[in-house]
Order: C-alpha cells, then structure tokens, then sequence
C-alpha cells in the first residue's frame, strides 16, 4: 500500500507528465527535403545579411557569385524596371530569370517581372538560400535559373525593439524600426523603413549638360506579419507589405514610381501528413517619364501602369515510407496589367499619342517530387505539368483627339508543358559528399515583353506579342567538403541551355525588339567557401561562365556573340572578425567581369573590382556604433552605354549611425 505522501507525489508527477507540450511558432514553411542538397545551394546566415555595406538586399545577393541583376546599379540609381534578377550569369532583358520568394510568395512583379528590392529589408530577414539551376515543385515555372528564397525573421531573432539610423557623406538617410512583441505562443512583427537622398551623379563629369541631375531617391516600406497557432502542430501567418519607391535618373524630370501593397495568407502544419498552403495578392503600379537627350525636355510619359498577381498553393508531404519522401501539390498564379502613355513632342510639348496596351498570363502547375534514401544514397526527382494562358493581349494608340490610329488585339494561346528535375547525392564520408543533377524549366513571358515598348532615349525597344516561352534544359555534377567543424567548400560545374531565351535584338542604329533567340549556351564553373572560425570568419564565391548566343535564321549575325550583360567572370569574398557580441568588422571584395550593354559586343562595360567595408562597436547595452564604406577604392563603374552615353555606379560612399538591438 502506498503511503499517502508517495501518492500525491506521484499523482503530482502524473499530472505533469499529462500536460500537452508547449506550442511553438516559427513562421517558417516545411523544412527542406532530404533531396534539397542535391542541387547547388548557398544560404546566406543573418550576420553576413545585416552587414551589407550599402545597406541593399541586392548587395548582400551579389555575395553569391553568378547572382546578376540586369544592370550593375542598385535599387537607388537604376529604373525600377531594370531590376530583374538571374542566377548563373545567364542575363537577360531586365524580366527575373530566377524565382524569388518571400516567405513563400514569389515577389515579381505582375507586369514586368522585375523584383522590388527596395521593399526587400535585410533586418527583416533570418536567411537567404539560393539554389541554382532549373526548379521543379511550387512555382518552379518561374525558377528557370534558380530559386532565392527569403524568410522572414521570427521574435526571438528580432527582439521587442530594434531599430537604426544612419546618414552618409552626401546627406543621405536610412531610417529603420522594428516591434516583435510575443502574443501568447504566437508574435508579431511591424517593421518600417525609410530611405532618401540626392543621390550622386551617374552622368560624367565630361558628359553633363545643364538638364543632368542627381540620382535622387527617396523610398519607405512598411511591413506587418502575425503567426499564431492553430492546434498544437498547425499554424498561421499573415503578412502584409505595402512600399512607395520614386527616382530620378540622368536629367530633370525624368522620374519614375514604383508602388505596391501585398498581402498573404499561410498555414502550415507539420504533422504526419505535413501541408503548406499559401494564398497572396499583389497590388502594383509604375510610372516613368522619359527626357529627349538632345533637347531635356519629356517625350514619354509612361503615367499609369496597374497590375495585379493572385495566386497560391497546396502542398502535401505524406509520412515516410520505405525512404521514399514525396511532396505533390498544384500552385496558381495569374498576373494582368494595363500600361497607359502619352507621347509628346520634343519640340512643342504637345501630345502626339495616347497609347494604351496590356493583357493577362496564368499558369497552373501540378508538380510532385520524391526523395528516396538509401543510405548514403539519396536520389530525388520530380515532375511539373504547367498549363501556360495569354490571354486578352491588346495595343492601341491614338491621336490627341482620341481618334483610333492602331487597334490590335492579339490571338489568345494555351499551352501544357512537362518539365522535370532529377538528382542524387552520395555522402561518400561525414566530410564529403558528391551530388549530380539534371533539370528542364520554363518562363513565361511577362506583359511587359509583350505588350509594352520603352525607350532609353535615342533607343527605342518594341515589345513582341508572338513571344514564346523560354525554356531550360541543364546539367551539373558538383561535390561538397566540410573537413572541419565550420568550414564547408563547394565546387560546381554545369551545362545549361535556353533555348527561346528573350532578349533585345538590335534591328536598326536606335532600335531594337524583343526577340526569342533560337539559344544561349552556358558552360561554367562556380566555387563557393563558407569558413567560421569563432571570432574569424571568410564567405567567398567565384563563378566563371562561358556563355553564348547560338544562332539561326533571323539571329544568325549573333551566333557566337556573348549575351549582353553577362560576365564570364565574377568573384565576391567577405572577410569578417568578431571578437566578442560587441564588435563585429568586415571587409567584401568584389569583381564583376567585362560585359558588353547590347547583343552585338559594341558598347563594352569595363570590368570592375570594388572595397567594401562595415564596423559596428557595441557603445552600451543594445546600443552601437555603425560605421559602412561602399567602393572604398572609389572604382569607376559603368552600368550602362549606350553609343557612349555613359552611366555610372556608385562612388565611394560613408555612412555612419547608430543602431539599437540589430
């Protein structure tokens, strides 16, 4: 018989042991397949992200070498059009060859497929991964070059408060704050930023008139994320971004905006049978006015171009079964969008054309995936099946009195494509392992490459409703060595072709077309090193590719040509020490190769090699110091030629601040 202290003892234990376990939230989706390593990968961890000497997401991307944006200027000196992102050094005409998420929604825009990078706030972030090379599973349509994937920071990482306030040589600022309050097992997340500046001259000295101005920016974005539980292995997340981004470039007047408010609906469960399901909504808009480089004054203005994205998607992962881990799932994504524009006359100022053109584009994809393993064996491959539409294509212009003078509407087409990937990955030992893969992608062309001409003035670029999809078909064998606790080197070769790839063919001195080339062939190497050592630490990358266009028909004078704005060389490595939580200081050297601004190899963009630097000394409690130097070598670098017109990108450049629990 039990004695009575013994049996409140144990009912006591009994009654602890019946309590249910703590609900934790994350505010991440599923974790990463046993097969994810099988292609190539780089994550990117928060430290090196808050380090970012311009204080850009794009900088912090360009630590990934192969990562390429359209132009080589960032997000505060470039029109917001520019700013496509590809992966592999594989260029393109300014659209996203790479698939870009965060937190699970793909951030193109709807119209134009550029990525909105000043809405993109490193401190938001807890990492990057990059995976490149042709994607498979939920949205891998877009992922033609790769995927980056962003995720949010939960909490824990960002803490209650955390904010920072900085200015730099020329009377720039930046201006961030965070709220993370925990909510029960849930939080949430309010987080604004504000940048602005005269920005710096990118017309040379030598080719500045009276009109030439400033790159001028001045940009905010304000993001809102709430994660709750929903049952003990469920949760939900809502996020909500809104941002508003005007520049100006090169002359008085020749301003542009870019907008948009997003919102999206998440929950994940991970329980036996593990779901992720997304739903999301994108509401955008551009504007720019383009200035006459001989006369300055407007002989475009591009006033109005809405555009929205819906879309989602539905995962399943069942359990485990004999080593087989299988996801399977359908996403969607519809985008339409309308430009409106008036020409003017250089001479009188007056309206000579009213000119308005749009449409939409959807794709729905089935996709499923299986990771076998098998030991140290795992092998992995999936299939997607995409139903491509465009539809309701149109361009019209007309007189200043509204009288029609061209009335097209474009042929409506339906498509289904099967695209594949495969890989396996073989642990050879705890230090090496060896992974090969072989993928088939797709893109579809935007509306903008459809349906909207523009003009960097003289050079006008006509759009192309006949564009078909750009397809990808790849190899790469790689291995992967870790012969030390924190320090893990990588080495890829690959082979990869476009065939169909979009680019700006030149037709005539001052105009071009998109075009579908017949390909792009693409052969290289990358090397990525990734060393922690406690208090040191080095994160580099290099990547070299041999990249031409292959010929025929139409594009015949181009065969052999190299791609515009594609290097065969670019290299990035970041030297970091930390001695203690206090300090932390780093050095980024970066080299981007020669390219050449159009597809004939005339307009050369002179290789670069640039010194960045960053220094944070804790002064007490939460509170520090920041120091930041971007192009400390002060290099010259074009970003854009055309016919010798030059634009260049950012010069030495200080900042100096304070920041409060980042």
């Amino acid at each position: 018989m039990l004695n009575p202290a013994y049996a409140i003892a144990q009912d006591d234990a009994d009654a602890e042991s019946e309590q249910p376990a703590p609900i934790v939230v994350t505010g991440e989706g599923l974790a990463d397949t046993p097969g994810s390593p099988a292609y190539a990968t780089r994550e990117i961890p928060r430290e090196q992200i808050l380090t970012a000497s311009s204080g850009r997401i794009e900088d912090v991307l360009l630590g990934v070498a192969g990562f390429q944006k359209y132009r080589r200027s960032d997000s505060r000196s470039s029109n917001p059009s520019a700013q496509g992102a590809t992966l592999r050094s594989l260029g393109g005409n300014a659209t996203s060859r790479a698939l870009v998420l965060l937190d699970g929604v793909p951030m193109a825009d709807p119209f134009f497929g550029y990525i909105p990078f000043n809405a993109i706030v490193p401190e938001r972030l807890e990492r990057i991964t990059v995976t490149r090379g042709g994607g498979s599973g939920p949205f891998g349509a877009g992922a033609l070059t790769g995927t980056i994937e962003l995720e949010t920071a939960n909490a824990a990482t960002l803490g209650p408060v955390s904010g920072r306030a900085l200015v730099n040589d020329r009377g720039a600022t930046e201006l961030s704050a965070t709220l993370a309050p925990q909510l029960g097992s849930g939080f949430a997340v309010v987080s604004g930023r504000w940048d602005r500046g005269q920005g710096f001259w990118t017309t040379p000295l030598d080719q500045r008139v009276d009109a030439s101005a400033r790159a001028a920016y001045d940009n905010w974005s304000i993001g809102a994320r709430g994660v709750m539980p929903a049952g003990a292995q469920t949760e939900v997340q809502a996020r909500m971004l809104v941002w508003r981004d005007d520049r100006t470039l090169r002359f008085d007047g020749a301003d542009s905006s870019s907008e948009g408010q997003d919102a999206s609906l998440r929950l994940v469960h991970r329980g036996e049978w593990a779901v992720d399901a997304l739903a999301y909504v994108q509401v955008r808009n551009f504007s720019n006015i383009v200035i006459s480089s001989s006369r300055f004054t407007p002989v475009l203005d591009q006033y109005n171009t809405p555009s929205t994205g819906i879309g989602g998607k539905l995962e399943l992962r069942p359990p485990q079964l004999a080593g087989h881990q299988l996801r399977f799932g359908a996403d969607y994504r519809r985008a339409s969008g309308t430009m409106m524009e008036n020409a003017i006359s250089a001479f009188s100022g007056d309206i000579t054309a009213r000119r308005r053109a749009g449409g939409a584009n959807e794709d729905l994809g089935l996709f499923a995936e299986d990771d076998w393993t098998l030991g140290a064996l795992v092998l992995t491959g999936g299939l997607r099946a995409d139903r491509t539409t465009i539809t309701g294509g149109y361009y019209r212009s007309a007189d200043p009195t509204g009288a029609v003078t061209i009335d097209e509407t474009f042929e409506d087409r339906t498509d289904w494509t099967v695209t594949w990937r495969g890989g396996a990955l073989f642990r050879a030992s705890e230090a090496l392992a060896l992974r090969a893969a072989a993928y088939r992608g797709i893109r579809l062309p935007t509306l903008n490459e459809l349906y909207r001409p523009f003009v960097v003035f003289p050079v006008e670029t006509e759009a192309n409703a006949q564009l078909e999809n750009e397809e990808l078909l790849g190899f790469e064998v790689g291995a992967d060595l870790t012969p030390a606790p924190g320090v893990r080197l990588s080495l890829t070769a690959f082979d990869n072709r476009i065939d169909g790839a979009i680019a700006n063919v030149t037709l005539a001195e001052n105009l071009r077309q998109r075009r579908n080339l017949p390909a792009i062939d693409a052969q290289g190497i990358e090397a990525d090193a990734n060393v922690d050592l406690g208090a040191f630490g080095l994160a580099g990358s290099v990547t070299y590719t041999d990249a031409v266009v292959d010929g025929a028909g139409e594009a015949a004078d181009l065969d052999g040509f190299r791609p515009a704005q594609t290097p065969r060389l670019a290299a990035s490595a970041t030297l970091w020490w930390q001695p203690h939580d206090a300090t932390r200081l780093s050095a980024t050297l970066r080299h981007i190769g020669k390219q050449y601004e159009d597809d004939r190899e005339s307009e050369p963009l002179p290789a670069a090699t640039t010194l960045d630097a960053y220094a944070e000394v804790r002064l007490a409690g939460r509170l520090s110091f920041v120091l930041r130097g971007e192009n400390l070598f002060d290099e010259t670098i074009i970003t854009r030629n055309s016919g010798g017109s030059i634009d260049l990108g950012v010069p030495r450049t200080i900042w100096a601040g304070l920041n409060w629990g980042l």
